[in-house]
């Protein structure tokens, strides 16, 4: 014990005593300057400045524009760019494949390098031709009337009563009783979710943002693009999570449920599915409650 109390008293001693630090003219040896500290001083004093530089640091990084020069921080005007650049690179690359084999074609001709094709007698006669009975195929007012109300009744009717045609698995946006079904005949091409304030709505497949923003009818409105022509539009939302242009994976909160717009009557959430520019009952294909 006393080996271990002389050991303690040694190291506190080295850290309180103090010491002078005193700048000299080298010619005069006329002091300057001079400091009293010791190692407790020293250490306290450094561990300070690191914190201050790291808090700022951090800061910096954290709230500025700065982050944007880290890998992974870009941000939604700078993603936007990249994926823009991508299209027209791609296109770019599509167009320059058409002209190359365009202008290989025009080469061919230019330097006669065709190929020869062996042509038959048979094909110099040109076969009697029969009378063509010029027939009235413009279509009478009736007629116009009916297919007018056919194709309008198709519209609506064909993703409802036609077999499932969305090949993929598509995510709850929230589980919820349902207050309103999906219905054709009623125009209500989407179906109402009773939810509490604040739930988390979820997309319900990997795609990107078409639409997300503030509308009087709809309150916050998020509509995203998914793979196979389908679009999912969620309204009435409290609080938005993504903006237009970000890429969402299946499951990942995109909004908040809330009753935001003029049709709105309580906190739930008004979800419309849509493939092909035709609705779609969205309980054939996702659980709800």
């Amino acid at each position: 014990m006393s080996k271990k109390k002389l050991k303690r008293q040694v190291i506190k001693q080295k850290l309180f005593t103090k010491s002078r630090l005193v700048l000299l003219d080298e010619e005069s040896f006329e002091e300057k300057f001079s400091l009293k500290l010791n190692l407790m001083n020293v250490f306290v004093t450094l561990t300070l400045v690191s914190i201050i530089m790291i808090t700022l640091t951090s800061y910096l990084i954290a709230f500025t524009p700065l982050r944007e020069y880290i890998p992974g921080y870009a941000s939604t005007s700078v993603k936007r760019n990249i994926t823009e650049n991508i299209t027209k690179t791609d296109s770019l690359r599509r167009e320059l494949e058409a002209n190359t084999v365009y202008l290989n074609s025009i080469q061919k001709v230019l330097t006669g390098d065709l190929e020869s094709e062996e042509l038959s007698r048979d094909s110099l006669y040109v076969p009697d031709q029969n009378e063509v009975v010029d027939i009235d195929m413009t279509p009478s007012e009736a007629d116009m009337k009916l297919r007018e109300e056919v194709a309008h009744e198709d519209k609506y009717n064909l993703f409802e009563e036609a077999a499932p045609r969305v090949n993929q698995v598509l995510f709850s946006p929230a589980k919820g009783h349902i207050t309103e079904k999906y219905s054709s005949k009623n125009k209500h091409f989407a179906v109402d979710v009773a939810l509490a304030k604040d739930t988390p709505i979820k997309s319900i497949a990997a795609g990107t943002v078409l639409f997300a923003d503030w509308t009087p009818t709809n309150g916050n409105v998020i509509i995203i693009r998914h793979n196979g022509g389908i679009i999912s539009v969620y309204k009435h939302a409290a609080t938005l999570t993504k903006e237009q242009g970000d890429v969402v994976r299946s499951g990942e909160a995109i909004a908040l449920a809330g009753s935001t717009g003029e049709q709105s009557s309580g906190v739930h959430l008004h979800f419309e599915l849509w493939k092909d520019g035709y609705p779609i009952n969205p309980t054939q294909y996702i659980d709800f409650e």
